[in-house]
């Protein structure tokens, strides 16, 4: 687990709120040199800490409103894997998760409706391997994906020790 500080944290929180700024001027801000500034950015992207720059999309405003939630029972002995690389091919499955509990793998996926949410469903569901599915539309988003909080606590957590 890499540790980060107050300055990894009020770096990383500038380039969330100004994904667009540049080196120079986040160290101006900061108050640090630039080659700190690039130095800490090149180890947070090494370490995995922050893994892109590029910007965050709403489905919604690309015409894809319908949210839900898709649990899959996959065949035993048919692997996670080959099921996960047909996920990969429809583009509606923003992401895929394997869980525990009642199914294997949990799918987040967009539609345009909730008519063209069925179509999207029988593209996931025509992979031999998969035998049950369970679908959960979500109705209002009260909290989108975030990790700043958890980044903050992190940095928080930091600076205790």
């Amino acid at each position: 687990m890499m540790r980060v500080d107050d300055l990894d944290v009020r770096l990383i929180d500038l380039f969330a709120a100004e994904p667009r700024l540049g080196v120079l001027e986040a160290s101006r801000r900061l108050g640090v040199a630039r080659g700190t500034v690039q130095a800490r950015l090149e180890r947070l992207q090494r370490d995995g800490v922050v893994t892109g720059f590029g910007p965050d999309l709403e489905p919604g405003a690309l015409g894809y409103p319908v949210t839900a939630f898709v649990t899959l029972e996959i065949v035993q002995g048919h692997g996670h894997e080959a099921v996960a690389a047909h996920l990969a091919t429809i583009p509606e499955v923003l992401e895929a998760h394997t869980i525990s509990g009642a199914g294997d793998l949990m799918c987040r996926v967009v539609a345009r409706s909730n008519a063209d949410l069925q179509r999207v469903l029988d593209l996931v569901v025509a992979d031999r391997s998969i035998r049950r599915s369970s679908t959960t539309i979500a109705l209002a988003t009260q909290i989108p994906f975030r990790t700043l909080p958890l980044l903050r606590q992190t940095g928080r957590g930091a600076a205790a020790h």
